[in-house]
């Protein structure tokens, strides 16, 4: 297998074939690449702040002064004298005995009365009378009479004792008598006399803050930076082998005029890309492609290697800035590690044998 495809010719019977997972019925001096159903990604591009917007301080110190001040060393107070009351005498004239009254009682009198009371009423009934000399009846009630008789009340006198004169008393009245006796009474009370003391001060010298220390700032604004990405909008990954020219499975040149030390792309080396490598990857969608870039051996190995890697690359964003999806390109540089003739280190050769490894190749690769 050459470069990890391979020529038709080169396959046995088709079991041995679809056990390596390879093309079914190939046709002998044929070439297939093996391809997968690409990713299907839309660039879009995303301004990042690469660099925050920030502010640059500067200090200033605080200036200070010198001055003068009248300070207070003792405070004013005040200082009392007490001043005490005086006296005098008073005369009071107080009740010693106070007056009152002497009651004499005078009984009741009293007299007599009579009073007649009626104890029974009077009232009246049916009595039978005497028989008549000349009844003819032999029962003896039958010639007897009734007779409604009348009685009179009947009364009694009970002796009353009457009352003529209620109990009652006199009174004869007592006379009172008094007295005096001396006390102390206030002339003048007791009073405090406030005495004022002065403060007492001095003048002391001080340093002062004058302005306070402060900063001043200068705004620096942020960094942005455009960076295009690719986003998927379709999942691919479907296998699938595709015949290609045999041309394009070995390394093919892509004569691109490199300044000296640079891995820039010219206009000339972009539109080189375009008429080279775009239609190779349009006509075989879904296969990959190496880009590889090489040195002379002039100069340091490690330079020569990072200088090849960066070229190399530069390819693979073009290509990528042209809508190719990323999956579908490898970017390797060899540096010196792959030189085409004699022309290693340590060898004189001519500048025309030193161009000949200095080269960019591209060729396409299995998936």
């Amino acid at each position: 297998m050459k470069k990890l495809l391979f020529i038709a010719a080169a396959l046995g019977a088709g079991f041995a074939a679809s056990a390596q997972d390879l093309p079914a019925n190939p046709e002998p001096g044929k070439c297939y690449v093996r391809c997968t159903t690409p990713d299907i990604y839309e660039n879009k591009t995303e301004t990042v702040e690469i660099a925050p917007a920030y502010k640059i301080l500067k200090t200033v110190p605080a200036k200070f002064k010198t001055i003068t001040e009248r300070v207070l060393i003792k405070e004013a107070s005040k200082k009392f004298r007490i001043i005490p009351a005086t006296y005098k005498t008073e005369v009071v004239t107080y009740t010693k005995k106070t007056g009152g009254n002497k009651l004499s009682i005078i009984p009741a009198s009293f007299g007599t009365d009579s009073k007649t009371i009626e104890i029974k009423p009077a009232y009246a009934q049916w009595e039978l009378g005497a028989p008549a000399p000349d009844c003819a009846s032999s029962n003896p009630d039958d010639c007897r009479y009734w007779c409604y008789k009348g009685y009179p009340a009947e009364f009694t006198t009970v002796d009353l004792k009457t009352l003529v004169n209620d109990a009652s008393t006199t009174s004869t009245p007592l006379p009172s008598s008094s007295a005096t006796y001396k006390k102390q009474v206030i002339a003048t009370p007791a009073r405090v006399e406030e005495i004022e003391i002065p403060a007492e001060y001095a003048t002391i010298t001080k340093t002062i803050l004058d302005k306070d220390a402060y900063t001043t700032n200068t705004d620096i604004a942020a960094k942005y930076k455009t960076v295009s990405t690719e986003v998927l909008k379709q999942k691919g990954g479907l296998t699938t082998w595709r015949e290609v020219d045999c041309k394009l499975v070995e390394y093919s040149a892509l004569p691109i005029n490199w300044n000296l030390g640079s891995a820039t792309l010219t206009s000339a080396a972009k539109k080189l890309i375009d008429n080279r490598l775009l239609p190779v990857l349009a006509n075989t969608p879904g296969a990959k492609m190496e880009v590889a870039s090489h040195t002379d051996s002039r100069g340091s190995a490690s330079a020569n290697q990072a200088l090849s890697e960066r070229r190399a690359q530069s390819v693979v964003n073009y290509l990528i800035s042209k809508g190719v999806n990323a999956s579908r390109l490898v970017a390797n540089g060899y540096g010196e590690k792959r030189l085409k003739n004699r022309c290693k280190d340590g060898v004189s050769c001519t500048e025309r044998e030193h161009a000949a490894n200095r080269r960019t190749e591209f060729r396409l690769i299995n998936n």
